[in-house]
């Protein structure tokens, strides 16, 4: 075996090499090369994960098979419609292999593997669903949302499984672009290399194919999302792009054929590149197809029903269906354009600042329609500004969390942000938002002020795109030939600024003690830790004091434990406490590692991590300080106690004292909290915060 792969190694490096000698350029041998290395790490297993594992994982730990009630991905998350969202784990889902991050929007639960992977997991999850395709949701799911949303909803499910083709043809054309443009010293490479002539003409034709019947495609995806026969849908794609037809590009050029039917003179125009059309037509073939089955006998069905939806679809779409909406589309397209280059670069800014956020919600989905459309009507539109816009936010969010790498000790976001920052970078942006700039909030600000920044310098000088393919720094490919400078000068814009905010605000805001929130996600480990000291607390004070309802209902005034800033519990780093899951209280960010008494009591409570410590008033109220944020997992080193359990101590008494800079170290937050783990409902709370405090000052006031 091994002598096999050496000849056949041996053999492709020849080949390689003749190439190299006749063209006198080395991309046939870097191509050859890394096919040869793609191959070898794929025999070493090196690029291999455990899909069956990953999937039989992902499905025990949402509640089980019964509990999905459908599977499905776009190109970077895997998205579950589950019957009972609370049985599903979020922290042990973040801990699986190859998950970058999970969510909830709306209804859907959405698992981040990114791109290249989401695809094998999700095929393996179907396969042990025993599906394979997506389950249909119910109406009342499909329902759900308001207008905007179902819309945004639909168009995504339409056009994200025909992103690949559109990209692929995308980027070909770029190839192609590359090769014919004239970019050295006024001549393009198949001019001074006429033997790559050949191979530019095929990559045309094969960069021109999916936007030539781009119909096809949509109509198949369509259809299929509204219910009918992806196949008529294609059928109607086809009929729209037939070769008789007189092509879209050529409107205005020649003359078009014209059928006479019964005195009706209808224009025999394809519909080569437009998608409002076909998505029109989609809908009325799959609606004409769904209510002839109910009416047709069955017998008949399988004749009569194609026939039918197809002849009335096609009347419907030549004479009244296509020729409004291809001009719809072409006055959209035109008045976005307009929009964008009369606004100039304060429409750029705008756009490029609220660029993320509607990536969030998933609207962005929405614009492959719009783009898809400015791409195809170039000749009039210029090219898409969209893809430009899309690249120097993904560069920005890329910036972000690379500035993010260097400046935090903790390691595991270390591990995330190496990731998901080249990713970000080539044009992959949720791993990066969800699971570093959003987290930690101020990498996300400085990346959407960089995306402005960019994006306005790239409207101001109105570099356009004229294809499609990954936005980012691969994006160059994408652009007109003429407006690379442009481009560059904008990716460069867009990163520095990203990149020096992120400094300037993880400096300015003290982001090194927030870096826990990375690191601890909802029901995370640190909740049940927490959880389990709570209770712990509140058993030990129910053995050692009377109950709270027998207490004295005078106010508690408590001092804070220790130095530093403090804050309502709401602004913790650590999601379980700031959703007040283990009590209402404070969250101490230290500028000293001392924790003091609070007030009068005694210690009900003391965690053998010494990460914990539990007070009961002389009012009879339990008190939980915690030290850190998942500094359980340093099983006590790095801490000091001064006290026992059972021991009597007053305000000011030293509890126990907590090395600030080893927390940090180890990659942990902090970040202390002091909470009642147990308060009753006639127990409000009054938060003194301070930006400046110490021992001598009042934390948090408790009214009975």
């Amino acid at each position: 075996m091994a002598q096999t792969w050496y000849r056949f190694h041996i053999c492709i490096d020849f080949t390689a090499k003749m190439l190299y000698d006749s063209a006198m350029e080395p991309i046939p041998y870097f191509v050859s090369w890394f096919i040869v290395q793609l191959i070898h790490h794929h025999k070493k297993g090196e690029v291999f994960m455990d899909y069956a594992k990953i999937a039989s994982e992902v499905i025990r730990l949402v509640g089980g098979k019964e509990n999905i009630r459908s599977v499905a991905h776009c190109a970077t998350r895997l998205r579950l419609q589950l019957r009972n969202n609370d049985l599903r784990d979020e922290s042990a889902l973040s801990d699986v292999e190859g998950v970058k991050g999970v969510f909830l929007t709306q209804s859907q639960f959405q698992i981040i593997f990114g791109a290249g992977t989401v695809n094998l997991v999700c095929d393996e999850v179907q396969k042990q669903l025993g599906i394979q395709s997506e389950a249909t949701e119910n109406e009342a799911e499909e329902k759900k949302g308001n207008l905007l949303q179902r819309l945004v909803k639909m168009l995504s499910d339409i056009f994200v499984p025909i992103i690949p083709a559109i990209v692929a043809g995308g980027l070909l054309m770029g190839i192609n672009n590359i090769l014919t443009s004239n970019l050295i010293h006024g001549q393009s490479i198949i001019a001074l290399y006429p033997q790559w002539a050949g191979l530019a003409t095929a990559i045309n034709l094969f960069a021109a194919a999916p936007f030539t019947f781009l119909p096809v495609l949509i109509g198949f995806s369509a259809a299929k999302k509204f219910g009918g026969n992806p196949y008529l849908g294609a059928a109607m794609g086809m009929i729209m792009v037939h070769p008789d037809l007189m092509s879209a590009y050529q409107i205005g050029v020649g003359t078009p054929p014209v059928w006479d039917i019964f005195g009706l003179h209808i224009s025999a125009i394809g519909y080569q590149g437009t998608v409002l059309p076909v998505l029109a037509v989609s809908w009325i073939i799959a609606n004409i197809e769904k209510r002839l089955h109910k009416v047709t006998p069955s017998w008949l069905d399988n004749l009569t029903t194609p026939l039918i939806s197809i002849l009335v679809t096609s009347f419907l779409t030549f004479i009244v269906v296509g020729p409004v909406l291809r001009e719809a589309g072409n006055l959209l397209a035109a008045g976005i354009t307009w929009v964008y280059n009369s606004l100039g670069f304060i429409g750029g800014a705008l756009f490029g600042l609220v660029y993320a956020p509607i990536t969030l919600t998933g609207m962005h989905h929405s614009f492959i329609a719009i783009e898809t459309q400015l791409i195809a009507d170039s000749v009039h539109t210029g090219g898409s500004f969209i893809f430009a816009t899309a690249s120097m936010n993904n560069v920005a969010q890329g910036a972000a969390v690379l500035a993010v790498l260097m400046m935090t000790k903790n390691e595991k976001i270390k591990s995330i942000c190496s990731a998901s920052g080249i990713s970000a970078l080539l044009g992959i942006t949720e791993p990066a938002m969800f699971g570093v700039t959003l987290k930690l909030k101020y990498p996300f600000y400085a990346a959407i002020i960089g995306s402005a920044v960019g994006s306005a310098y790239l409207a101001g000088t109105k570099t356009l795109a004229q294809a499609m393919g990954a936005a980012g720094l691969p994006g160059f490919i994408s652009m007109k030939p003429d407006h690379y400078l442009y481009f560059a000068i904008g990716l460069v814009l867009s990163m520095g600024v990203s990149f020096i905010l992120t400094v300037v605000f993880w400096k300015k805001f003290n982001m090194g003690a927030m870096e826990g929130e990375g690191t601890t996600p909802a029901k995370s480990s640190q909740t049940v830790a927490s959880a389990s000291t709570a209770t712990a607390v509140t058993s030990a004070a129910t053995e050692t004091v009377e109950s709270s309802a027998n207490a004295n209902t005078d106010d508690e005034v408590l001092f804070a434990p220790m130095a530093g800033e403090i804050l309502p519990i709401s602004e913790s780093a650590d999601e379980a406490f700031a959703a007040k899951m283990l009590g209402d209280g404070i969250a101490i960010n230290p500028s000293e590692g001392t924790i003091y008494a609070p007030c009068d009591g005694s210690v009900s409570l003391l965690f053998p991590t010494k990460h914990a410590i539990g007070i009961t008033t002389t009012k009879g109220t339990d008190l939980l300080i915690h030290a850190g944020i998942d500094t359980v997992k340093m099983e006590g080193d790095g801490f000091e106690v001064f006290v026992k359990q059972g021991d009597n101590v007053r305000k000011g008494d030293k509890l126990l004292k907590v090395d600030l800079e080893k927390v940090r170290t180890a990659g942990y937050n902090p970040q202390t909290m002091m909470i009642l783990p147990q308060a009753s409902a006639d127990v409000t709370l009054e938060v003194h915060a301070s930006a400046n405090a110490d021992q001598t000052c009042k934390a948090m006031t408790i009214k009975h």
